[in-house]
């Protein structure tokens, strides 16, 4: 699926533009997203320079194309966590119940532990 506006899908938003909106009212509906386009544009601007100014230098050394979330495909990261058999080595291990280890506790002949909040 190709993202972005092309030629053709330009023309086919300004075609619907002017059946709904309607040829008398598209001028101002045209001004005014325009001057949306612009404001938003300027808190952008705003934004970023206020970013720049407090990361400092360390502003131009991150990768910002490493940040897009677009390049990441759910897809491809489940096949890849589902493929590495690493990822099962680094589960801790089950721990002991309470029951199995007061079970061993008293079979080695020491006493169970005490939990003097549970009585």
């Amino acid at each position: 699926m190709g993202s972005g506006f092309t030629f053709d899908k330009l023309v086919v938003i300004a075609v619907l533009a002017l059946i709904l909106i309607g040829p008398d009212r598209l001028p101002a509906y045209a001004k005014r997203l325009g001057e949306w386009a612009r404001q938003l544009r300027g808190f952008v601007d705003g934004a970023k320079d206020r970013l720049k100014d407090e990361m400092g230098p360390e502003f131009d050394e991150v990768d910002w194309k490493q940040l897009d979330p677009r390049q990441y495909d759910p897809r491809r990261i489940i096949r890849e966590a589902l493929r590495e058999p690493a990822a099962a080595a680094t589960v801790a291990p089950a721990r002991e119940s309470a029951y199995a280890q007061r079970q061993r506790l008293l079979r080695e002949g020491r006493p169970a532990p005490y939990d003097a909040e549970a009585t």
